[in-house]
């Protein structure tokens, strides 16, 4: 995993901190996480349920709601009108980055507030809400004694969590003006609600509120006996699990992502990342390729000209260990290395240089044949005959077809190993 910090302005102008982690491979999509009251970025549920996701190919912005952590402002002024508008800046600020979030994942108030976002963002599909309260004003009822002060003194110290923070009688007076019940109703985005019955913070009531509230699509999920906080990490792995699973169907993936299964095709997409850094499926496989840096890539990935060098390497070893099995020879391991040059004043240009080291108990003769059968590999008569490209352009990237193409490499080199057997 990959944590890039991530700063953005918050909608009172104020620097807000956050943390975008990234998975290995290109995200297939982004979340943002609001975390709990009083706490941030780097609560515990929000580090491990972050890293879970990333895990699982998504890329998650983590950050500071304002005057907490890392951000600037002052917490006594936070309100919950300014928690869910910090949450549409975050969300802006990404989608500014190219990488809008089409999950919103809030835990305790933060889920709250993801409910309370969520209509202003378009492109946010699903929200997550874990312990997350039904009515926001549940929150003064954790102030105590507290309350009557703030209500008094329009300013107070209230303990919350165990720890003392400072608050204005602002904070209460805007709780009262937030209906969130209809705001639930009217989401119109897919919904899992996360909660554990034994919640001692936010009880469980919270949950059936929210869920009852709710149109379809909806799911909850109990959490079993999980803290308010989600403190053990198997706890905070389990939600990420759960989440991941449940947002993946109403993520609309890229075409590669959809293609990625189809025999005899290869995809290669663009990342974003850098000038030429791309994405390549192929089957099951997954990677990236690049140029050097010397050439302004980033150097994440093999370039075109190795990719092409390793189908050779790879088609003349698989060839090789075809014709050894047929004929019964004790070939016990092949390696090619391929390079590839180019020279202006020859014809062809391009020339391909491959070594190959063959171990086993093997004659001279044996090992004689098996250095001809690597020019019977598919791929280096393709590249001796040359090979038609035929180009078609199929629109946007929404608009591009499944193909279902067969494996004709491994029909052809079973062809030229019978041929010359």
């Amino acid at each position: 995993m990959r944590s890039d910090r991530f700063e953005f302005t918050g909608a009172d102008g104020q620097r807000l901190s956050g943390r975008l982690d990234l998975p290995e491979t290109p995200a297939h999509a982004f979340a943002l996480f609001a975390h709990c009251f009083t706490c941030t970025k780097n609560s515990l549920a929000a580090v491990r349920i972050a890293r879970a996701l990333t895990a699982r190919g998504f890329g998650v912005l983590r950050f500071d709601f304002t005057g907490l952590g890392d951000s600037e402002g002052d917490f006594a002024d936070s309100t919950f009108s300014g928690s869910v508008r910090d949450l549409l800046a975050a969300a802006r600020a990404m989608a500014d980055a190219g990488k809008a979030p089409t999950l919103l994942i809030g835990h305790s108030l933060g889920g709250a507030a993801a409910l309370a976002a969520a209509a202003d963002l378009p492109a946010v599909t699903a929200v997550a809400t874990i312990g997350a309260p039904f009515d926001v004003q549940h929150v003064i009822r954790l102030f105590g004694d507290g309350v009557q002060a703030l209500v008094d003194h329009g300013e107070a110290e209230v303990q919350l969590g165990g720890r003392p923070f400072k608050l204005r009688r602002t904070f209460i007076d805007d709780l009262q003006a937030h209906d969130q019940r209809q705001r639930i109703a009217q989401l119109r985005r897919a919904l899992l609600v996360l909660h554990s019955p034994r919640d001692d913070t936010v009880d469980i009531e919270n949950a059936s509120s929210i869920f009852l509230a709710a149109k379809h699509p909806k799911s909850f999920v109990s959490l079993d006996d999980a803290d308010h906080l989600i403190t053990r990490p198997a706890d905070a792995e389990y939600a990420a699990e759960v989440i991941a699973s449940w947002a993946s169907r109403y993520f609309e993936r890229s075409v590669p992502l959809r293609n990625a299964g189809q025999r005899g095709q290869v995809v290669v997409e663009e990342t974003g990342e850098g000038d030429f850094q791309v994405e390549v499926l192929a089957g099951a496989a997954r990677f990236l390729a690049d140029e050097p840096v010397e050439v302004g890539g980033l150097g994440s990935g093999p370039t075109p000209y190795d990719l092409l060098s390793a189908g050779l390497g790879a088609c003349t070893a698989m060839t090789l260990r075809l014709y050894a099995r047929r004929k019964g020879w004790p070939l016990a391991r092949v390696r090619v290395c391929v390079g590839h040059a180019r020279k202006s004043d020859m014809s062809p240009p391009d020339a391909f240089m491959r070594e190959i080291a063959i171990d086993g108990a093997l004659s001279a003769e044996q090992r004689t044949k098996l250095i001809e059968i690597a020019a019977r590999c598919p791929v280096h008569l393709s590249l001796e005959r040359g090979a038609r490209i035929e180009t078609r352009e199929v629109g946007s990237l929404q608009s591009m077809p499944d193909v279902e193409m067969a494996d004709q490499h491994a029909l052809d080199m079973q062809d030229d190993v019978s041929a010359a057997s």
